[in-house]
């Protein structure tokens, strides 16, 4: 949480940990909430339906990694439930189905590779692998390994349920229509 524990009207006596902001600054490894893009990225380009689904019953073993589900199922699910159940191992077969470079595309269309263009000074730069490699797109898919700030993942998830229109994020009221989009 990032909250105002100080007095603004005293800024000498604010603790440099203090003037840190989490919401804008910070950058962290999102988990599982990533798996909202993960799935709306396999309908957008049209790799699963509702109805399609995949066969969780195995962990995946990638070199010397293991990914299994938290509170397994094993056995197939379908789409709604891989998202239901949080599952790691359906949205790994589902970024997979995608492609790397499909899922980088994707993922850089929610703005979430480079920073915000937010009217504070204090943004932070996402964490991302240098070179994009099959492993890197499995643990991104369930939220490890690209870290953003929490103002990233919600302006992501803002353009999903919005219908997948981006609309940058802006702490300055704008009239009706008149919003900054993303490119």
């Amino acid at each position: 949480a990032s909250l105002p524990s100080l007095d603004p009207n005293q800024p000498g006596a604010i603790d440099e940990d203090l003037r840190f902001n989490r919401v804008t600054q910070g950058v962290y490894e999102m988990g599982s909430t990533f798996k909202i893009f993960t799935t709306a990225m396999a309908f957008n380009a049209g790799t699963v339906t509702m109805q399609s689904g995949y066969d969780a019953t195995h962990p995946i073993q990638i070199a010397r990694f293991t990914i299994r589900d938290f509170r397994a199922k094993k056995r197939w699910l379908s789409i709604p439930e891989i998202f239901m159940y949080s599952s790691n191992i359906g949205s790994v077969k589902m970024a997979l189905d995608v492609g790397i470079e499909g899922h980088q595309r994707f993922l850089s269309q929610l703005g979430m590779l480079k920073p915000l263009s937010v009217e504070l000074l204090e943004t932070g730069a996402p964490l991302s692998p240098n070179r994009w490699r099959e492993i890197n797109s499995m643990t991104i898919s369930y939220g490890h390994g690209l870290a953003v700030s929490p103002l990233h993942l919600v302006a992501g998830v803002a353009a999903i349920v919005n219908g997948g229109i981006y609309r940058s994020p802006t702490l300055v009221r704008h009239e009706l229509g008149n919003y900054v989009v993303g490119k």
